[in-house]
This record gives structure tokens, sequence and C-alpha cells, in this order.
């Protein structure tokens, strides 16, 4: 009978070990032989299995749409990003052969960040810079929220209970932060960004170039403290 009572508390000590099983994140590169011009520095979820695997899939599949030239036709595109990296860099070579005196290079350069991690809501950073031989290249700033029970990406319309009310809260903030407001688009219009994510200070907004401004006016982004937002969060472990 002892033997079987050892073996029970040896099944639970082992099963609670696993449950208590949490997320970490190390930073990784990712390249490929042949690659000369691109260059990956991207977290990596550890710990839970099934939500790790997620969650390290969603940010490659963000970072391998990132680096699509042009619109590729679904049977023609890669299947993931280490293919992804090759592609661009053979629609490098492929321009250079078509236009040899050009003195044109490309480039990508994409760095992610674990911005803030509860045991509800994982925010992560990803910035992107590309130059494919424009005028200038563009760097943008996109946030990745995740759930951490399931490793699923949340749209930003689920972050909020009443996505209303936060957007009058954060239309507040935002006049504060843009008092100029010729340099808009759409002065008279207030929209929120296509980016929201969260660090220790509360909850961040962020407005990419070409998003409501010109290029020359940089990246637009302010922070609403937690204690304002709070009553309007649906991940409320803040």
């Amino acid at each position: 009978m002892s033997s079987r009572i050892l073996s029970f508390f040896i099944i639970l000590l082992i099963f609670s070990c696993k449950k208590e099983e949490k997320l970490t994140f190390s930073e990784i590169e990712i390249t490929t032989e042949n690659n000369a011009l691109v260059r990956i520095f991207i977290p990596e979820a550890t710990g839970n299995t099934t939500v790790s695997e997620a969650i390290n899939s969603e940010i490659e599949s963000f970072i391998a749409s990132t680096l699509t030239i042009g619109n590729p036709e679904p049977e023609n595109t890669p299947s993931s990003l280490s293919e992804q990296i090759d592609a661009f860099n053979t629609e490098f070579n492929n321009f250079i052969k078509d236009f040899p005196a050009s003195t044109l290079t490309w480039e990508a350069q994409i760095d992610g960040e674990v911005m803030y991690q509860s045991d509800v809501v994982i925010s992560i950073a990803i910035t992107s810079y590309m130059n494919t031989g424009g005028a200038h290249g563009n760097t943008a700033i996109s946030f990745l929220n995740f759930d951490t029970t399931s490793g699923k990406q949340i749209a930003n319309e689920a972050l909020f209970t009443d996505i209303k009310a936060f957007k009058n809260l954060a239309k507040r903030f935002f006049d504060a932060e843009v008092t100029d407001k010729t340099v808009l688009f759409e002065p008279d219009a207030f929209n929120l960004p296509a980016n929201i994510g969260f660090s220790e200070e509360g909850v961040i907004l962020l407005y990419n170039p070409y998003e409501i401004a010109p290029y020359a006016t940089g990246i637009i982004e302010f922070t609403i403290p937690f204690e304002k937002a709070k009553d309007y969060l649906t991940f409320n472990s803040f």
C-alpha cells in the first residue's frame, strides 16, 4: 500500500511541475546558408510546448509576410521563414540580372523584443527595416499580442471590453501628444492605430510612418498608464 501511495505522489508531483511550467523567451538568430541580405533576431518561446510552438509559429509567419516582395501567387509563396529569406535574396539577384549597372543593394533587418509578459498576455514588438532599392528604406514597428493559455494572437478588438470607450480615452492622450494636427492626413479624424501593445508602463499606441501622417513625421507613439486604462482591458492582470 505504501508503494502505491508513493507512486501516486510522484505522479502528482510530475503533473504539478508540468502544469506550472512557464513560458520563457531567449533571443535567436534565423538565417540560411546562402543568405547575405537578411538579418533576423527574434525572441523564441520555450516552456509549455503547445503554447510556445503556437507563439513561435505566429512570429515566424508574421516575419515571413514582412519579407514578401510583391504579390506572389499562392502556389509560389514560400512555406516557411527560411524559404522566404532565400526568396528575398533570389529577388535581389534577379533584380541585379535585369539591371546589372545598378549600384543599389537590398537589405532587411528584423528585431523582436518581449515588451510585456503576464500570466494572461504576452506583448512582443517586431521592428523591421526594409530597403529594396527605393529612395529610402522603411522602418515599421508591429505589436503582436498573445493569449498565454493558447499561444494564439489576440486581435486588437479583443483586447478591450469597451473599445468605443477606450477610443475616447485614447483620443485625449493623442491630442496631448500631437499638438500640431496639420501634419496629419486627416486632422479632424481620430482612429486607433493598427498597433496596440503593452509595456510595464501601460498600453502603447503606435502609428507607423504613412499610417496617419507623411514619412517625414516619423513614428507617432504614446502610452496610456494602466491605472487609466484598466477599466477597459479584457486581460486585466496589470
